[in-house]
């Protein structure tokens, strides 16, 4: 069984309640529940979520020695953020970047993301499933 670590940055503790336009109606929670009941025999999910830079490279840097692989939903910090690029790839975890909206759709400056060019991959614009397919890809690793 793998060990997967969902990591979600700033705002996204407000999921369900935060522009639903955007970023869809269901918390979160309710999205991890159903996540680890379909892929309990294959994978450990593990879910943490902070407003703080600091913090997210901590759960990288605890994480990214033990772990299968991360997925990283950064938050706004995509757009700006060298030390979570740094954390990145100073571990050995394959990394995913994820977004629930469709962020080269949006304003301008969320179109360049800062970890991407460290991370296994990219998946965007299919809401909280964007999750379920960072999932899929890090287990057929």
């Amino acid at each position: 069984m793998k060990k997967i670590q969902i990591i979600n940055g700033p705002n996204l503790n407000l999921l369900g309640r935060r522009e639903p336009g955007v970023y869809g109606a269901a918390p979160f929670e309710g999205f991890l529940e159903d996540l680890r009941s379909a892929y309990g025999g294959r994978a450990q999910i593990d879910y943490f979520q902070s407003n703080i830079e600091g913090e997210l490279i901590d759960k990288i840097h605890e994480t990214g020695f033990g772990y299968d692989g991360i997925i990283l939903n950064a938050g706004a910090y995509t757009h700006t953020s060298i030390a979570l690029q740094d954390a990145i790839r100073a571990v050995p975890a394959p990394v995913v970047e994820v977004h629930i909206s469709n962020v080269h759709a949006r304003e301008a400056f969320r179109h360049v993301s800062m970890i991407a060019a460290a991370c296994r991959g990219v998946v965007c614009g299919f809401g909280l499933d964007s999750y379920r397919l960072a999932l899929e890809g890090l287990l057929k690793e």
